[in-house]
């Protein structure tokens, strides 16, 4: 038999953390039990692998655990100089499982997505990866603390990180997706993730990181979609969902099953959609405030139209359960990881006319679509209210009314100026296709338009 290669990764990792095999054994034990995990590891097991005997998978986990505690930085599976068949590689299946560590994957996936991997930016939209939360929600069971060394960490460092997420996320929404994407990803890997190894004051302060590791890994999912990067987002919203469930943090996984069904309505993928709106309105019912569980109505009442239920009767009551939520919740204070798209209010506005939209009432979903657009400050929102106001413009066409659907398409491109988004190029170019008829018939104001979006595209490069 060959003799395998040392691991001189995994040797210089240990010498760094000033580590004898024995305690790293001792360490790796420690952590296995508090995950429920008893092994035997022992001194002897630690030379083995550093001579390039591969651990089992959990045990590469509690390895790189062990590791980022005593260096007081995240150290993965790939740190430990660990063969892609033991770390995950580069193959479809990274991000798309919920069995790893959430926060190791989502270093994975970042540092791929900042590379610009092929693998990840061309994986498609899986179907299949849609059951996963719902079977999660079902199995998981509760895990213990993970950061019992190293550095200290508190309130300041978690508010810290939810600051620069609401920074991240204004600007994101003012300038598109694509602006500062590359940047926000690299603030995940090297700032949130290790956050989530560090060793917290009180348990419930390292919950509340992991709260905030969630937001942070939804939003670079919501940037990936933005970017038509279908199945990098979907990845990305796994993870979120995994860190929002070990956080504990009531009603946020819910909120990211909310985000994966609504992507898979825009995708036109209704496989498990209805089941992921219901599931999240189950676990938000009556948990969180009124004004936030409104969210969780809205999207119910969409998949229900998306799903076939014409009868008007089970999406009304949503819908009208939504309103009554808004309602009686003025005064509420909404979750910090409930504000990805700003006032629920305006979301309501904006999910209720794509309610309509796919039940036909083209006329009323343009009124709902104007509506949302308008209730949103001057200045913010800039990518949502360009969408929503393309979306009312593709309403006025469907009912014939040409000239105020110019003049609605007018006003979103106006919006988009500064906006560095993948779907508002594609709206605009849909938008182009759909005027095709009324500029062969010669009408001025879908000649003077297609002028215009001709211009938008040729300087945003698309």
């Amino acid at each position: 038999m060959p003799k395998r290669p040392t691991n001189h990764q995994l040797k210089d990792l240990l010498t760094a953390a000033r580590l004898t095999y024995e305690t790293t054994a001792r360490l790796v034990r420690v952590i296995a039990a508090e995950r429920g995990d008893h092994l035997a590891t022992n001194k002897s097991t630690v030379q083995h692998w550093v001579s390039g005997t591969v651990p089992e998978p959990p045990t590469i986990r509690y390895l790189a655990e062990a590791l980022s505690h005593r260096l007081n930085r995240l150290v993965t599976a790939e740190d430990l100089g660990l063969p892609p068949t033991a770390t995950g590689g580069e193959n479809d299946s990274i991000g798309l499982a919920l069995g790893m560590d959430p926060v190791e994957a989502l270093v994975t996936i970042g540092k791929a997505d900042v590379h610009r991997r092929r693998f990840l930016t061309a994986s498609a939209y899986s179907v299949a990866a849609t059951v996963l939360p719902l079977d999660y929600v079902a199995e998981i069971a509760e895990r213990t603390a993970a950061a019992r060394a190293g550095a200290t960490a508190g309130t300041a460092e978690i508010d810290a990180a939810r600051d620069m997420i609401a920074l991240f996320t204004e600007m994101d929404e003012r300038l598109g997706g694509q602006h500062g994407r590359s940047a926000f990803i690299q603030y995940l890997i090297d700032d949130i993730a290790p956050l989530c190894r560090a060793r917290f004051r009180t348990d419930a302060q390292r919950r509340s990181m992991l709260s905030v590791a969630s937001s942070a890994a939804h939003l670079a999912g919501w940037k990936a979609y933005d970017s038509d990067e279908q199945g990098t987002a979907q990845r990305y919203y796994l993870q979120s969902f995994a860190l929002a469930v070990e956080s504990g943090e009531t009603g946020q996984d819910a909120f990211v099953m909310r985000t994966m069904a609504q992507q898979g309505m825009k995708l036109h993928r209704p496989e498990h959609c209805l089941d992921l709106a219901q599931t999240a309105l189950h676990r938000a019912r009556g948990q969180i405030c009124p004004r936030a569980q409104a969210l969780f109505h809205i999207t119910h009442a969409h998949a229900l139209a998306k799903a076939g239920h014409r009868s008007t009767t089970a999406v009304q009551i949503e819908v009208d359960a939504a309103r009554a939520a808004l309602e009686a919740g003025r005064t509420d204070d909404i979750p910090f990881w409930a504000l990805a798209w700003g006032s629920p209010e305006a979301t309501v506005a904006s999910r209720t006319a794509k309610v309509l939209e796919a039940l036909g009432d083209h006329h009323h979903a343009g009124q709902h679509y104007t509506r949302a657009a308008t209730s949103r400050p001057p200045g913010t929102y800039a990518r949502i209210i360009a969408l929503d106001l393309v979306a009312a413009a593709e309403s006025h066409l469907k009912q014939g009314a040409i000239e105020q659907a110019c003049a609605t398409f007018t006003q979103a491109m106006t919006h988009m100026n500064a906006v560095a988004s993948a779907r508002t190029r594609k709206a605009v170019s849909t938008m182009r296709n759909n005027l095709t008829p009324y500029r062969s018939r010669g009408l001025r104001c879908a000649a003077e338009l297609d002028e215009r979006a001709a211009s938008f595209l040729r300087k945003t490069g698309a």
